[in-house]
This record gives structure tokens, C-alpha cells and sequence, in this order.
């Protein structure tokens, strides 16, 4: 069973944005920090940003098709304990399909995601708690 999104109105208030880090090689790096001091661009984040962001819109036609050939939910999936509590009272389970944000209410208690959550395969983010994670850990792909 695919769950369609939840309302923005009932999820609560996540990081718009997840750290992440990239080596570079001293060329590369050097060429960005030209164009920042040009002020081609602010500093390097805003540098990597637009980088990625380019590529991103190149390549958005094969995400899109990928997407739809997958079954994948785009955008952000939030599950709280009522979600996962009809379900375990249908005796369903969920196959989690996310390319963003999944996230797991915080007081979702590992039992509860271990009788509701058959598989998880996220490309992006999984904001759940250590003890779901960790409940989960077998299950994400």
C-alpha cells in the first residue's frame, strides 16, 4: 500500500535543508574561489548550489521518468503514530518509497514501525529516531 503525502498542516517543523560534505581537488577548488572573489557568486556554497542545480535541471527529464518508473513518492512523506496505528490495526504493512524527506513521527516506538514498515528506500533524507533507525536497519534498502 502507498501512503500519498501528508498535508504540510499536520507535519511538524523539519531542517529545510541536510548537511552534507564534498572533497575537492585543490584546482577545483581554486577556480570556485576565483569566481567568488569576482563576484560571480557569494561564497562557495552558493557556487555548489547553483552547480547542483544545473545538473539537476539537465538531467530532470530521466528523475521525472525514473520517478513515475519507480513508484516513488517526490517531495516529503511523514508518518505519525496514528498513520502506523490504522495500520497495524488492518494488519497492513508499508513498502516506503521516498525520493526528499521521509520522516517518522518522533514518538513512533520501534515496535510500531517494525509491524507496519515491511521495506524503506529513501533517496534523500530519513528523519526517524535512533531507536527506529536502528529497529529499521534491516528493512532499509
Amino acid at each position: 500500500m502507498l501512503k500519498t503525502p501528508a498535508p504540510l498542516a499536520d507535519v511538524p517543523k523539519l531542517a529545510e535543508s541536510e548537511k552534507i560534505t564534498i572533497n575537492l581537488g585543490f584546482v577545483d577548488l581554486g577556480q570556485i574561489d576565483l569566481l567568488v572573489a569576482e563576484r560571480f557568486y557569494s561564497n562557495r556554497t552558493d557556487f555548489i548550489r547553483t552547480a547542483i542545480r544545473n545538473q539537476l535541471g539537465t538531467h530532470a527529464d530521466a528523475v521525472r521518468q525514473v520517478v513515475t518508473r519507480k513508484t516513488l513518492v517526490l517531495g516529503l512523506q511523514h508518518f505519525s503514530v496514528d498513520d502506523l496505528t490504522k495500520l497495524q490495526r488492518a494488519q497492513e504493512q508499508l513498502h516506503i518509497r521516498v525520493l526528499g524527506l521521509a520522516s517518522i513521527a518522533h514518538d513512533v516506538t520501534p515496535e510500531l514501525a517494525l509491524a507496519t514498515i515491511a521495506s524503506l528506500h529513501v533517496l534523500g533524507a530519513l528523519h526517524a529516531s535512533p531507536a527506529v533507525k536502528a529497529a529499521l536497519a534491516g528493512r532499509i534498502t
